[in-house]
């Protein structure tokens, strides 16, 4: 609202007033539904550059005749598309289920008159009546309250209570910015927990704190990082066909084997670059991962989010639930001395069960931490909680005894004491209460809720009716000191994480005193701390610098905890993201890795990519380990393109320069390719060294390069020992030669998975899956045996002589032991290849 007198409370605001807001800020509505082109969407799916390949693909492929592969290639691209097109609707469902967890109507106060009105006609400047478990239906200024607790788990995250006060001022700013931890404000979609209130509204629909949720979720969601990495890897392969192909149909034109058989034998090769099995490698492993995932009770809603889990280096977490229990217990009752206090602890008992106005979690721990044995006492009366005296009480009578137990906030309790538990003289002074109040700093310094107690004894009398004018004069008993207590198992979980080289960083709405006291009893090194107020003050810049070095962030809004995540992903980082409230939806989705847990709100869980069973970060980290397996299968099939496929690529290229013939026909390469293209489908299900999965994961594209010049070239030093073989030793013809080097070729493309697919050294230290044997094996076997068939001849083979054969044979072998020296010299140079 602009700077003006706020609205009379008696009278609210009048009908024209409501009709000009209304006009100026518009409806209180915080999601409008956006109208999508279902058949514009759709098209836009297919603009990706691995798409664009295999389509090209498939159109060569139906040239050659090959249909089969051509309907192969047309499924996959269909089903990427419209997993695609479908996924674009998620966010708008998210958004309409936030949207019901606001109140649809609102108790106003307008012309002198109170009334219910529909929500979406809320306007700044409102006066709203606000009771025991109401919605909050605007970001409001508090006016006046009686007892008024608000739970804002659905921003903060943190259940407990938060006591709302009385704004005392006059007018509001022009830029007014209400901040959580204003205790007098309140917000939309936080609830009511007890007492009634007045307030007026300030911020409406989207420029609500919950209205800018809405709008976050309604929103398309950024690419991953592996999404980023998937496509910059696309391009990467585009560019190098395109070159490829190229070269070839020029060299082959130039060369006087004619335009048409130039450009088949040029298409083929393109066919042969393009990793067309990727999509379904990506899908078949990922749905592999998934399986072994939900056995350990990690639940994936979106496939391609296991990839971005293998690659997680940064985990982003509330302590609540995560770090701690998700429970308050009452940790200890002492004295001012820190002394153990069981009468405090009786005390504290026999206010929590008689109490009926409020039963906050503080009631329920002191319950929980041990039954007492209460049945000599008999309650007389209560003395309800107020503002102005921050405290309540109740009247008990003993065996003929009456006494006040008063409880409360330290400071409101030390007001209304005289003397000391055990003393019967007044020594509640000076000396003594700054001895209670450096106990109340010392325990408030740890990280604990604080209460204190006193009691007095009174004349029984016939009355029952008590006032708070009773509290005065009473004796001082002790603090009883409540803590939502470290998880047990988070110690070990947190190391297991640290052992994979992931960082954990808390994000909280609670306060930093607290936050790093839980993280001291963990051992989590803190190696610094920000809070909300000083990260609103930082530009992107200044806060980027801030935090690497910065492993606590508390008192931080929503949008903040986005904020964070976001700069983390442009610094380079994968980002996870642990939360399951409302307030956590927006960085959910922003995140790499969204994580929620089964006990959730709807909103959390339909956000998340990952559902946990369990809050527990052991869960978690069973979930990274089968994710980096997953991504590891999935590099193992890209690096063995490089390795072979595009180094007898590259032969292909020198060979079409220097033979007078086609170093293999057409519709060789492409038998050749479909076989190697079999011979992979079965990595998913491969083993993983144990060393491969204790480092994040991801894409880099210089390190790929690498790859395709030591192994590529590795591969084309071979083929053209094979050329020189068949054609400079043997002298063989065409059909011989493309028969020699096809079995050469298929022989080094598919065996090589066996050093490729470790850094270890092959069926020594490390065996492969029996699938990925059987599959490699089998296709090698098939191939060789080709020429000897009914097929072999349709394909233009011709059988080759026995020396010709184990020749070849042992070429292979040589080629094998000398690509595992290069892999020894490629990752003792390049130690961060993937």
């Amino acid at each position: 609202m602009s700077n003006q007198k706020r609205t009379d409370p008696n009278t609210g605001l009048t009908s024209i007033e409501v009709k000009k807001y209304l006009s100026q800020y518009g409806e209180n509505t915080i999601y409008h539904r956006k109208k999508l082109k279902p058949f514009v969407l759709l098209l836009s799916k297919f603009n990706n550059p691995l798409l664009f390949l295999l389509m090209g693909a498939s159109l060569i492929s139906f040239f050659f005749g090959q249909r089969v592969n051509a309907i192969i290639l047309i499924v996959m691209i269909l089903i990427s598309a419209l997993l695609d097109f479908f996924n674009s609707y998620k966010s708008e469902k998210v958004a309409e289920k936030l949207v019901e967890s606001v109140a649809s109507t609102a108790t106003v106060r307008r012309d002198g008159i109170t009334k219910e009105i529909p929500l979406h006609n809320l306007v700044p400047g409102d006066i709203v009546l606000l009771s025991a478990g109401d919605v909050i239906p605007a970001d409001c200024i508090v006016i006046s309250a009686d007892d008024f607790f608000v739970n804002q788990s659905a921003l903060t995250g943190e259940s407990f209570p938060v006591e709302k006060f009385i704004d005392k001022d006059d007018v509001f700013p022009e830029d007014m910015i209400l901040k959580l931890s204003d205790n007098t404000a309140v917000f939309m979609g936080t609830s009511v927990v007890t007492g009634t209130a007045l307030v007026e509204v300030v911020k409406t629909g989207a420029s609500a704190e919950f209205g800018k949720i809405a709008d976050k979720l309604s929103s398309t969601r950024e690419q991953t990082s592996f999404e980023i990495g998937l496509k910059r890897f696309s391009i990467f392969i585009l560019r190098l066909t395109l070159v490829m192909v190229i070269f070839v149909f020029v060299v082959n034109a130039l060369y006087g084997k004619g335009v048409l058989d130039s450009f088949l034998f040029a298409a083929a090769i393109a066919v042969g670059l393009t990793p067309e099995l990727l999509p379904v490698i990506m899908t078949v492993t990922l749905s592999h991962g998934s399986l072994r995932m939900a056995k350990k009770e990690v639940i994936l809603k979106n496939l391609a989010s296991v990839q971005n889990f293998g690659s997680m280096d940064i985990l982003c977490t509330d302590k609540t639930g995560t770090l701690t229990e998700d429970k308050i217990e009452l940790i200890k009752c002492v004295n001012i001395s820190d002394e153990d206090s069981k009468s405090t602890l009786l005390y504290a008992y026999l206010s929590s069960i008689h109490h009926t106005a409020r039963k906050s979690p503080l009631d329920d721990a002191i319950q929980v931490h041990g039954k007492m044995d209460t049945s000599n006492f008999k309650k007389i009366d209560e003395i309800p909680f107020d503002f102005e005296r921050r405290r309540e009480s109740i009247v008990v009578d003993n065996n003929g005894e009456r006494f006040i137990i008063t409880k409360g906030a330290p400071e409101s309790i030390f007001a209304v004491c005289s003397k000391l538990e055990g003393d019967d003289v007044d020594n509640f002074k000076e000396d003594i209460i700054k001895k209670a109040k450096e106990e109340y700093d010392r325990l408030s310094s740890e990280g604990f809720r604080v209460l204190a107690y006193a009691i007095k004894k009174v004349e029984i009398e016939e009355r029952v009716k008590y006032k708070n004018q009773e509290e005065e004069s009473m004796t001082f008993v002790g603090f009883a000191a409540f803590l939502d207590p470290p998880k047990k198992s988070a110690s070990n979980a947190l190391q297991e994480l640290e052992n994979l080289n992931i960082k954990l960083k808390i994000i909280t709405g609670d306060s930093e005193i607290l936050t790093e006291r839980i993280c001291r009893d963990l051992d989590i090194k803190i190696e610094g701390t920000l809070v909300g107020g000083d990260i609103d003050k930082m530009t992107d810049e200044e806060l980027s610098l801030k935090l690497e070095n910065t492993n606590i962030f508390a008192r931080v809004s929503p949008m903040q905890k986005e904020r964070i995540v976001k700069l983390l992903q442009k610094l380079g980082h994968t980002v996870g993201y642990m939360g399951d409230g409302i307030n956590d939806a927006p960085v959910l989705k922003a995140a790499d890795v969204g994580i929620s847990v089964n006990n959730g709100v709807d909103v959390a869980k339909e956000t998340a990519d990952i559902i946990l069973m369990n809050k527990n970060l052991h869960v978690l980290k069973d979930g990274v380990i089968e994710g980096r397996k997953t991504f590891q299968n999935t590099l193992k099939y890209i690096k063995m393109g490089f390795s072979s496929n595009f180094g007898n690529m590259f032969s292909m290229m020198g060979a079409s320069a220097i033979l007078p013939f086609f170093p293999m026909l057409s519709t060789q390469i492409l038998f050749n390719n479909f076989l190697y293209d079999i011979s992979q489908t079965t990595i998913p299900a491969d083993n993983t060294d144990i060393e491969s999965v204790k480092e994040p994961l991801g894409w880099n594209m210089k390190v790929f390069f690498k790859y395709i010049i030591v192994f590529g070239l590795v591969s084309s030093i071979f083929d053209f020992l094979t050329f020189y073989l068949l054609y400079g030793v043997f002298h063989l013809n065409a059909s011989h030669f493309q028969t020699g080097w096809f079995i050469e070729s298929i022989a080094t493309q598919v065996l090589v998975i066996f050093v490729i697919r470790t850094k270890r050294i092959p069926f020594f230290r490390s065996t492969a899956g029996k699938w990925v044997i059987f599959s490699t094996i089998g296709i090698v076997l098939l191939a060789w045996i080709t020429p000897y068939t009914i097929l072999g001849r349709l394909l233009s083979f011709d059988p080759l002589p026995p020396v010709i054969i184990a020749s070849i044979f042992g070429l292979v072998l040589i080629y094998l032991l000398v690509a595992e020296v290069a892999k020894y010299f490629f990752y003792r140079h390049f130690t961060k290849a993937p």
